[in-house]
């Protein structure tokens, strides 16, 4: 690719891709609200608030590609949420509509389907199944993507991500973390695949304790190398196990089920 925008670039997983991306394209446009400090040589920095559609749509000219990170990406009061996940995916919709339509990673979630239980393992033709206002934030985003591809032919991959960091942190992470590693790999295919429509695809790496069954999105050419199991030793010796009827062991988003509607104050 030329250009490739990745949005949320201050954040956790933006940060990280920003560097781990860097050979996907002759230039990286790097946005968020906060400060991304120095651009490198390969890079342009630009400040954009999601929720302002012409700034959106400024962002998006001239960019071959899309891998969006941005908005809130923890519950929170409704009106951050609407501003950023609603309001925003909106206008990065319509701004690559009306940019040559280039092919996206849309930031989904595991929360969208979070109140499924940890004792199921689902697929991803399920109903979603929301845990609170971001993971319904995340559905409205997966239905905008499916739409505009049905619609007008946008391509983009929903990626519900589990949780990627270095390592898990507990014992639900066993199941739903996702390495760096694999992740860069899962988006190198993504943008290399010919044809890639609007799947939905489960974030995690080749955990044995797995939730998530991405067999529909083979022909998608992502083998994911890592597996928790090399840290359940340690889990398991540092972290205290919660109880049976805990929300983190009952259901699959984990504490985001019991957390409450957060006010605006």
């Amino acid at each position: 690719m030329k250009r490739l925008l990745i949005t949320g670039a201050a954040g956790g997983l933006g940060s990280v891709m920003r560097t781990r991306l860097a050979h996907l394209a002759d230039t990286l446009r790097l946005s968020d609200m906060s400060d991304m400090g120095e651009a490198a040589a390969n890079e342009e920095i630009v400040q954009c608030d999601l929720g302002d559609a012409q700034a959106v749509e400024a962002l998006v000219e001239g960019c071959d590609g899309i891998v969006h990170f941005g908005g809130k990406s923890t519950e929170g009061p409704w009106s951050v949420i609407n501003n950023a996940n609603i309001q925003g995916v909106m206008n990065l919709y319509e701004a690559a509509r009306k940019h040559g339509m280039p092919r996206i990673l849309f930031a989904s979630s595991n929360h969208a389907i979070g109140f499924y239980p940890q004792s199921q393992v689902i697929d991803n033709t399920v109903y979603p199944r929301p845990d609170g206002l971001y993971g319904i934030s995340k559905v409205f985003g997966e239905a905008v993507a499916n739409a505009y591809h049905d619609k007008f032919g946008q391509e983009t991959a929903i990626v519900r991500i589990g949780s990627s960091f270095p390592e898990p942190a507990n014992h639900r992470m066993l199941s739903t973390w996702l390495s760096y590693d694999d992740f860069v790999r899962m988006i190198e295919r993504i943008f290399d695949v010919p044809k890639l429509g609007c799947p939905i695809i489960y974030g995690a790496s080749a955990n044995s304790a797995s939730f998530w069954d991405n067999s529909k999105v083979d022909w998608l050419g992502w083998r994911p190398q890592d597996n928790s199991e090399q840290f359940r030793a340690q889990i398991d010796a540092t972290t205290p196990k919660p109880a049976p009827d805990a929300a983190d062991v009952l259901y699959q988003g984990g504490l985001f089920c019991t957390d409450g509607i957060h006010s605006e104050d």
